[in-house]
Formats: structure tokens, sequence, C-alpha cells
């Protein structure tokens, strides 16, 4: 796509029906549908096929949301979903190198590339789907079930791997599977994310890169009032941390994010706590920046417990998390047919500012992950109770089936154009290529 052709505009924030209007404009691609598209006849297949399933998904996904499960316990989601695309006569594997994840398999014809498609599962520790993740997996299932659906009815040969993913929510359930190979036979991989915006929007921003850190205190108890120089306070020593952290934020760049919480066990007030444990997140637009300022917040958690005289382990929790780099080619493609079909793109919203693992997926192999706007309320955003709420609305339901239709069509483009595949991997190599990493 010729990217000074496209027209600019500021379109209003998508709020929830009822929540009055402001002023939050937001600066998008606009919406064109004069613009031309790739296989238009395909189009319309993909489009028939999702709108024939839409009562079928809107209710897997309330079956889903309905029953929240944290990170490597989502058994209730991989049952449902896998018993859906059996029933619809694709090849399942559970259990899939993971206790949770599981795979979909389908081929048409002989030869043709592969089409990875991701769906999570996972909810948030007290607020369910908060981060829409019932919508992340009807739109894995919606993607793969459209693609099937125009390799057979265009006679394209190729075939389609739909990939269960598990544990996002700081689990890393991606890194998992990518380390185990559950990737390796994709030519590439999509998948999409809801998150507030532009109305009717998608985007195609960027991640934050993003590095966990678990660290345990050990002190000594004492009485708090008899003999307290007898202990070594280890709660001390986490909210020094946790201060010294405080401190160190002015002098890291605003783009960045530090932000942790420590717990303890069997604390009283009258007794010197011996036991804290922390779990921190350092984030970073890319992963180079994420290992620069790691070692300055190790520096935070290793003075204070010098200060207490507590003993201190600290453990990086797997691999870094990297940053989402949207393949340009893929991206392009996508971006033509959203705004032809649907509505604005951006690059500012989604998840800009948040972290997922699929980024390790767009560093191994060309990838999209973009987000789509469904309708929020002030303070609602990702990882609320309001948006536990905004995940269930038949209009996060609507906006997510348009976001799938324009995603299936850019990878069956992957499949079925030879010069667009060249493309999208020239594209992947030489932004690798170009990428610091340490």
């Amino acid at each position: 796509m010729d990217m000074s052709s496209v027209t600019r505009e500021s379109v209003q924030f998508w709020w929830a029906q009822g929540v009055p209007a402001d002023r939050h404009l937001c600066d998008v691609d606009k919406y064109d549908e004069s613009l031309g598209i790739y296989r238009s006849d395909i189009y319309d297949t993909i489009s028939r096929k999702i709108s024939s399933l839409d009562q079928e998904l809107r209710s897997l996904s309330l079956d889903v949301h309905g029953h929240p499960e944290l990170q490597f316990q989502e058994k209730y989601a991989h049952d449902v979903l896998t018993a859906f695309m059996e029933k619809h006569g694709w090849n399942v594997e559970r259990q899939f190198h993971l206790d949770t994840a599981w795979v979909a398999t389908f081929s048409h014809g002989d030869g043709g590339r592969v089409l990875g498609v991701n769906s999570e599962m996972d909810a948030l520790p007290g607020i369910g789907h908060a981060c829409g993740h019932n919508l992340i997996a009807i739109a894995g299932v919606a993607v793969a079930l459209a693609v099937k659906a125009a390799l057979i009815e265009h006679d394209i040969p190729g075939k389609v791997i739909l990939l269960g993913t598990p544990a996002e929510e700081g689990g890393q359930g991606k890194v998992i599977l990518l380390e185990k190979g559950a990737y390796k036979e994709m030519h590439a991989c999509l998948m999409c994310h809801p998150a507030p915006g532009p109305e009717h929007g998608a985007s195609l921003s960027s991640s934050l890169a993003l590095q966990r850190i678990r660290v345990e205190y050990r002190g000594h108890t004492a009485h708090a009032a008899l003999s307290p120089w007898q202990g070594q306070n280890a709660l001390d020593a986490a909210v020094a941390a946790y201060t010294n952290v405080a401190l160190l934020r002015q002098q890291v760049k605003p783009s960045h994010r530090i932000h942790g919480v420590f717990e303890g066990k069997d604390w009283a007030a009258n007794v010197i706590p011996d036991n804290a444990k922390m779990l921190w997140y350092v984030r970073a637009p890319t992963v180079a920046e994420v290992k620069e300022v790691d070692p300055r917040v190790r520096a935070c958690f290793q003075s204070s417990a010098l200060a207490t005289g507590c003993n201190i382990a600290m453990l990086g929790m797997g691999a870094p998390v990297h940053e989402l780099r949207q393949n340009k080619a893929l991206a392009a493609t996508f971006a033509q047919i959203f705004r032809a079909k649907t509505g604005p793109v951006d690059h500012e919203w989604g998840i800009s500012s948040a972290s997922t693992d699929f980024g390790n997926i767009t560093y191994a192999l060309p990838s999209i992950h973009p987000g789509f706007s469904i309708p929020t309320e002030p303070n609602g955003g990702n990882h609320t109770p309001a948006f536990t709420s905004a995940a269930a609305t038949p209009e996060a339901h609507q906006a997510c089936l348009e976001v799938c239709k324009a995603l299936a069509l850019t990878g069956l483009r992957v499949i079925e154009d030879d010069q667009f595949y060249s493309d999208v991997r020239t594209t992947f190599e030489d932004d690798i290529a170009n990428t610091r990493v340490a």
C-alpha cells in the first residue's frame, strides 16, 4: 500500500452506549470504502462464513467469559474450544505440549503454505476476562474457519494451524510453545486483541517488552517490642525496595514502566517479619531497553537487602517478553482491507503500553497482532471490571467478527499469493536484521 495516499482524520473515541461523548479525538488512517482490496471474491466468502457462525461464536465467547480461568488452569476453555473445532471437522490434539494448550489443523489439496492463528483463553485473578481473552479465543476460531472455507470454495492448497495458547497473563505460554516447536511449521502467524480506541477502529501499534523478576527476602524474627534489634526485617527490605524503585522512576524514560507487589506469610504486628516476596515487571519499548534498565532495578532490591541485613534471592522469570514487531507487508494488507470494509486504522492505541508474549512470536516468524476497539467507559480499559463487562457486550462481539474478516483475508493471501509471501518474508528478515536486542 502506498502510504502517501493514506488520508488522515480525527475520529471520536468509542465510548459505551449511555456514556456522554467527550472531545477525545483520535488521529487515524481514514475509513475509505473506495479502496480496492486483494481478491474481493475471497473476502465475500470469508465474510459470509463468519456471518454464518455469528450465533455459534457468540455462545462460545459467552461460555468462555462465564468460566474465567487463570494461567495454566484453562481446562474448561480447553475443552469447549477443542470440542467446537472437532464439531467443525478439524483434526484436534488436546494437551499439546502443555496441559491446557491445544492445536487444531486443516489441510486442503497438496502442498501450499501454512498459516498459523492463535486463540488465547486465560483470565485475571478477581476480575475475570478483563483483557477480553474470550474474544481472542473466538477470533482465532473465526479466522481459522473462514480461511478453511475460502481454501475449499476457491480450491487453494494450503494448511491452517489454530493454536490454543494458555497463560498469556504472566505465564508466557506462547514463549514455552515456541521453544517446544509449536510454531515451526508456520509461514506466518496472526491474532488480534481488544482494547479501548477509536470508534469501530483497528490498531497496528507495537507493545512494550517485559522482564518479570521474582524477589525473596529472608530475615530473622524477633519480638517487635521486647528485642527488635535481634531481628532482620524482611518486610522493611520489601518496603525499602518499593521506595527505591519509586525514586528510580524519575530517572527512567517516560515510556518505561516499573511496577510490582509484595506479600508475606504469617506476618504479625508484634513480630519482626522474617520473609517477604515481591513480583516486579520491568517494561520498555524494546527488549534492548529492558535489558538496559533491568540492572538498575535489581540494584534497588540489592541495596534494601544490604540496608536491612536480610538475605536476598532474585529470579528472572523466563526469557524477556519481546515487543510486537508488526510485519510491514502483512500490516499494510490488513490495513487496506480493514479501512475499505470496516473502519479506521491507527498506530497508537491497541495494547501499545502493555505487553504480550506474542511479541516473541513476531521475532520468530512473520506475524501481526492488530488491536481492535470495543466500546468502554472512562477509566474502564483493559484489566478493570468495566472491561470485563465490555468484553461480553454485543458491540464487542461484532467488532471482533469484523476484524476477523480482514485478518482472515490477510492470512489467506499468505497462502495463495507467492509474490506477497516473498514480500512478507523479505520485510521480516530486514526488520529483524535492523533490530537491536542486546
